[in-house]
């Protein structure tokens, strides 16, 4: 028997097409409308806990922002706090309103005034005006990094005042007027307070006050005041010690500075320099030891800062350059190219100029019996010229190898009544000790003084002492 398969039913092309584009459709409508069921299945979150397998269930819908923090099972009250806080300030910030004519930039690397202004929308006629206005307004064009300026404008967009905090003791203004613009300057008057500071050295005075946290000004400081009776350049041991107490200047609990060196100890060698400041009925201010005698002399020790002896006094040295022995009748200190030089004493500039072999000099005469010569010079400071006269430590010129020399050094020469001297064995003349009618009020101020470093150093001494 035969039997017939029945022939497949066949439809138009397009029928077929149509058929497929509708399923297509269904299907694209079941993922974006998902069933009932489907959607109900999508209501539900599993979490799990890190600490364990139990599944906690939790209805999508209840997860509301404003209340998700709160409401979770895992939430800990500090989050939630935390989140309130948070939707306080939001609240703040919207409520809030910001004034549109206010602006502040902070200065980034590669700054100008220009690019400042051209930020909030000032153009280079505004800048000219406003910088324009006063040789004081021209501070505004030194900027740094990290400065912030403030804007305050008109509503039709020109400057009304720009003000700038230059640090914690000082900020500047510019505001418009009728006349123009008016320059402020505005000083914080910091109060003072002070410290004590005490250190060993064991390579070099800047390190060993560095821990001690000084800066480097009052090094310096602390330096000049014992500078009359120690050379830093070659006196200087390991295991010399030095205490201080010194003024701090301070603004809202925070040290903006430093002020003056009040008294301070300084051992040297085995041997103990003290130093008080004290200020005079007359209004002189000047440093005494412990007995009220000056620390200042007629004469500094060393005319340049912490440098070098490359060559000390000798009748019979060879030169480096002539190569022949020839007296050396001076000190030479070797430092830095460009490092300043100080005048020794109070004098009259005898030169000012080119002197043979030392090249640019300048030699000082100071009263009737001394002559000090400073050589190899690079340059002069200004107001330093022959008939000028100078006072001690005041910046004389500049270290240099111009002359017979072969690197950069001072050559410095100390004559009495003529004769040349060694400067670093000469014994130096004594200034004015504290006048008679002002010992007992010099000793009021200076014992409190010294009795506090020792009980400062004391505590110091026994807070180290424990385990």
């Amino acid at each position: 028997m035969t039997h017939s398969v029945p022939k497949a039913t066949s439809y138009p092309r397009s029928h077929l097409l149509a058929a497929s584009g509708i399923a297509a459709l269904l299907s694209l409508a079941l993922l974006v409308f998902p069933s009932r069921e489907v959607e109900a299945k999508k209501t539900y979150l599993s979490l799990e806990l890190d600490n364990g397998s139990e599944q906690i269930v939790q209805e999508k819908d209840d997860l509301r922002p404003d209340q998700a923090a709160a409401e979770s099972p895992f939430a800990d009250n500090k989050n939630s706090a935390k989140a309130d806080a948070n939707k306080k300030n939001e609240e703040a910030q919207l409520t809030q309103p910001t004034d549109p004519l206010q602006k502040s930039v902070t200065v980034a690397n590669g700054d100008t005034l220009s690019t400042v202004f051209s930020r909030v929308g000032l153009d280079a006629n505004a800048l000219h005006e406003a910088i324009g206005s006063s040789k004081d307004a021209k501070r505004f064009s030194r900027l740094h990094v990290g400065q912030v300026l403030d804007f305050k404008l008109t509503p039709d967009g020109k400057l009304e005042r720009m003000g700038s905090k230059l640090n914690d003791l000082e900020s500047i203004s510019l505001t418009r007027s009728d006349k123009g613009f008016s320059f402020k300057r505005e000083l914080v008057k910091p109060d003072v307070r002070t410290s004590y500071a005490h250190g060993v050295i064991n390579s070099s005075l800047f390190l060993s006050a560095k821990r001690a946290g000084l800066s480097h000004s009052l090094t310096m400081d602390l330096a000049n005041v014992f500078g009359y009776d120690i050379d830093f350049a070659q006196d200087i041991r390991e295991g010399d010690e030095f205490e201080l107490i010194y003024e701090e200047h301070v603004v809202n609990n925070k040290q903006v500075g430093n002020g003056n060196i009040l008294s301070a100890r300084f051992t040297n060698r085995g041997k103990t320099y003290t130093a008080v400041r004290y200020t005079s009925k007359q209004g002189v201010t000047s440093y005494y030891n412990a007995d009220g005698m000056s620390m200042r002399k007629a004469f500094i020790r060393t005319p340049v800062d912490f440098a070098r002896i490359s060559s000390k006094f000798s009748m019979g040295r060879r030169h480096p350059i002539l190569n022949k022995i020839r007296a050396h009748k001076g000190v030479d200190y070797a430092a830095p190219r460009g490092t300043p030089i100080k005048a020794a004493g109070d004098g009259r500039v005898l030169l000012a100029g080119r002197k043979g072999g030392y090249g640019n000099a300048v030699v000082i005469q100071h009263g009737n019996s001394y002559r000090t010569l400073y050589g190899h010079m690079q340059g002069f400071a200004k107001g330093v010229r022959t008939g000028s006269t100078v006072k001690q430590g005041q910046i004389i010129g500049y270290i240099g190898t111009t002359g017979l020399s072969t690197g950069p050094h001072l050559h410095y020469e100390f004559q009495v009544n003529g004769r040349h001297v060694d400067p670093l064995s000469q014994k130096l003349p004594m200034a004015d000790p504290i006048a008679r009618n002002e010992k007992q009020r010099f000793l009021q101020l200076s014992k409190p003084l010294m009795a506090r470093m020792d009980q400062e150093k004391a505590t110091m001494l026994a807070a180290n002492k424990q385990p």
